[in-house]
């Protein structure tokens, strides 16, 4: 598996069958530029997971690419006029022989004051890679490469870093950094605090990396 991050929650993943685009949002750069995608996934309606002005030249341009949206999304697609395919917590998706299950369902909280809105994980195969959105969800099942939040009006350092112990893989990319001035600060942190066998590894901007 290779994974390409375009900053902020903007992560591309390759399997050996399929190019999966997720969360391509309002903080992330370049994603625009990539072509031959089999899906696009959305895990929640916030901006910075859903740029509603670059998604449509994104798809236009990947034609034969599946919209995934969760559900709090669906205005947000339906405004565009996109075709997409809302999913809930337990559905499964295929893409060429790479399987994703979709988990979670609400947003981390933010303020009491306000609502929540849903939240969808992405979980690649049995565990080979997981993205949480914006949330605390533990999938059942081991995980391998986990793409760790880092930064965010609903997250603070040390629930980040219980996350990561609690999710325990064998490899965490940071991923949620761009409201952050010095995110190496907290890749530090999450490198010192990190459970045994866990290793922290930022990845390059924009390049493909093998995890």
């Amino acid at each position: 598996m290779r994974i390409v991050h375009y900053g902020h929650a903007c992560v591309l993943v390759e399997t050996d069958s399929a190019r999966v685009l997720i969360d391509p949002g309002a903080f992330s750069t370049n994603f625009e530029r990539e072509r031959e995608l089999d899906a696009v996934l959305i895990t929640h309606q916030h901006f910075d997971h859903i740029d509603a002005e670059r998604l449509p030249a994104l798809l236009a341009e990947n034609p034969n690419a599946q919209l995934i949206t969760d559900p709090g999304s669906a205005e947000t697609v339906a405004k565009l006029e996109l075709p997409a395919r809302t999913v809930q917590p337990g559905d499964e998706l295929r893409f060429g022989d790479t399987e994703v299950h979709v988990v979670g369902g609400s947003h981390a909280v933010i303020h009491p004051d306000i609502p929540m809105i849903p939240n969808v994980g992405y979980l690649f195969g049995d565990g080979e890679f997981y993205h949480p959105g914006d949330s605390f969800h533990q999938p059942e099942r081991p995980v391998d490469v986990l793409a760790l939040p880092t930064g965010a009006p609903w997250l603070k350092a040390a629930e980040a870093v219980d996350f990561l112990r609690a999710v325990h893989p064998r490899l965490a990319v940071p991923i949620h950094e761009a409201v952050l001035a010095n995110p190496a600060m907290h890749y530090g942190l999450f490198t010192n605090l990190a459970p045994d066998g866990t290793e922290v590894r930022v990845l390059p901007r924009d390049e493909s990396a093998t995890v």
